[in-house]
C-alpha cells in the first residue's frame, strides 16, 4: 500500500477526532448557505481550548479536593468511573456529530475532568509533587511543539503523518490486547514496569503523543485556511483536548515509573 493511499484509508491524524473527511464533511453539512455562515479561526479555536482547559481543571479540582479531604480512592472511584465512560460516550458523540460540539465538547471536558482529578490523586498520594511535574511537562511539550510547527523546523510531510498515525494505531492495539488479558488476570508486563524496558515504552508512547499535537495543529490550521464552519472551532478545541489529555496521563504514568525505581 502507497503513502498516499494509506493516509487515504487510516486518516492523516493519529487523533480519532480528526480524519481527512474532517473539514469537507463539516462543509457539507453546512449547506448550500456556508458562504454567508461565520467560519472557523485560529483565535477563535484557541479561545475555545481555554474554556474547555478551565472546564477540564473545574471538574478536576472537585475530585482532587473529595479524595484528599478522606484519603480514600474509594470516596472518588465512582465519580472517576462515572467520568471515564461518560467522556468517552461523549467523545464518540462529538466525533461523529460535529455540529453538536458545541454542547458535547464541554460536557467531555467537564466528565475528564472528574477523572482526571481523581486519577491525578491517586498518583499525588503515591508520589508528591508528581502531578504538578506532569502539568508543568505537558505544557512545555505543547509550547515546544507548536513553536517548532510555526517555525516550520517540523513539517507534517506525508510520510511524517503515516508513522505518526501507524505508532499511534499500534499503542491503542496494545493497549487493547492488555486490557483485554487484565480481564483474565494476565497482562503485558513492560506497559506496567519500571524497568528499562518499561520506561523506554512510556518514552516512546510519550513522544507519538506529543507529535500528535502537530498533526492536530496542522489539521485545525487547514480547517481554518479552508474556511469550515464555525462551529469546528469547537470541534478542533476538542481534538486537541483528546491528545492533551493522553498526554498529560502518559507523563504521569512515565514520572510514576521513574519515582518507583
Amino acid at each position: 500500500m502507497s503513502n498516499h493511499k494509506a493516509l487515504e484509508k487510516f486518516g492523516r491524524s493519529g487523533n480519532p477526532a480528526l480524519s481527512d473527511a474532517t473539514f469537507s464533511d463539516a462543509a457539507l453539512n453546512a449547506g448550500p448557505n456556508a458562504r454567508d455562515m461565520p467560519t472557523m479561526s485560529l483565535e477563535g479555536t484557541v479561545n475555545k481550548t481555554g474554556i474547555l482547559l478551565f472546564l477540564v481543571v473545574l471538574a478536576a479540582s472537585w475530585t482532587w479536593n473529595l479524595f484528599f479531604q478522606n484519603n480514600d480512592p474509594a470516596a472518588v472511584m465512582p465519580l472517576m468511573v462515572a467520568g471515564g465512560i461518560g467522556g468517552f460516550i461523549f467523545a464518540l458523540v462529538t466525533i461523529f456529530k460535529k455540529h453538536w460540539s458545541g454542547i458535547t465538547a464541554p460536557i467531555y471536558a467537564l466528565l475528564q475532568g472528574l477523572f482526571l482529578g481523581g486519577i491525578s490523586a491517586i498518583y499525588e498520594a503515591q508520589f508528591q509533587g508528581i502531578v504538578i511535574q506532569a502539568i508543568g511537562l505537558t505544557l512545555g511539550t505543547l509550547s515546544s511543539l507548536l513553536f517548532l510547527y510555526k517555525t516550520g523546523i517540523i513539517k507534517p510531510t506525508e510520510n511524517f503523518r503515516l508513522m505518526i498515525v501507524s505508532a499511534t494505531m499500534g499503542i491503542g492495539l496494545l493497549y487493547l490486547v492488555s486490557m483485554v488479558m487484565n480481564m483474565f488476570g494476565s497482562s503485558i508486563g513492560f506497559i506496567h514496569s519500571n524497568g528499562l524496558f518499561g520506561i523506554g515504552f512510556s518514552l516512546f508512547v510519550v513522544a507519538i503523543a506529543a507529535l500528535n499535537l502537530v498533526l492536530d495543529f496542522d489539521f485545525i490550521e487547514q480547517g481554518a485556511e479552508q474556511g469550515a464552519p464555525q462551529y469546528m472551532e469547537w470541534f478542533g478545541a476538542f481534538s486537541l483536548m483528546v491528545t492533551l489529555i493522553w498526554l498529560y496521563l502518559e507523563m504521569l504514568r512515565l514520572l510514576a515509573k521513574l519515582r518507583s525505581r
